[in-house]
């Protein structure tokens, strides 16, 4: 787990180009936020559901 709870796929970690999406819980939900841009990355707050299907589209 990274600073302040953030996570990133164990798939990027020793990648060429290991910049992904990262994402943390908060409360009831979640958040994400694009890794390169790191603190200045806005961050997006998504309910549990939404974030569900959020990484069903993305294994596709």
């Amino acid at each position: 787990m990274s600073q302040d709870g953030w996570r990133k796929s164990s798939r990027s970690d020793g990648a060429a180009n290991s910049d992904c999406v990262e994402a943390r819980t908060v409360g009831t939900g979640f958040q994400v936020r694009d890794s390169k841009l790191g603190d200045d990355s806005p961050i997006f707050d998504l309910k549990t559901a939404d974030f569900t299907a959020l990484l069903q589209r993305a294994d596709r």
